[in-house]
């Protein structure tokens, strides 16, 4: 109800208790009968229901970022994502790029050094290179 409607209301609701005593008993019981009929119909436990049509946020600074910086909430909570995925991929890269190191000093100093090549097929040298790349 808006507030004309809400005034005209109160209006003859107060109308009405004013002239209560003048009013004939035919009116009344036709008043009281309209009002348990009303009543009757009126569902006691009807639920609830309300749209919510914009995001409000806690401690009073949802106009800040409702209709002209919306996009800046979201590149708040988009931006922290995409620091995250960039890191990750960083720190991958790096450790990949340390194990081929690592790998390829173990190749240049086992190319290097003179070996017999039965040293290469003895089970123990395989053992050995395994535990230095680790």
């Amino acid at each position: 109800m808006n507030t004309k409607e809400l005034n005209f209301a109160y209006k003859v609701r107060h109308a009405l208790n004013e002239n209560l005593d003048n009013l004939p008993a035919s009116t009344t019981q036709r008043l009281a009968a309209a009002r348990r009929k009303a009543l009757a119909v009126k569902r006691d436990h009807a639920p609830l229901h309300a749209l919510v049509s914009e995001t409000v946020f806690a401690g009073g600074i949802g106009g800040y970022f409702q209709q002209p910086n919306r996009w800046f909430a979201r590149l708040g909570t988009i931006l922290p994502l995409i620091a995250l995925i960039i890191g990750l991929t960083g720190m991958f890269q790096f450790e990949k790029q340390k194990r081929i190191n690592e790998t390829a000093d173990i190749d240049a100093a086992v190319l290097a050094d003179e070996l017999p090549l039965s040293a290469y097929l003895d089970h123990g040298f395989s053992v050995y290179l395994a535990r230095q790349t680790d």
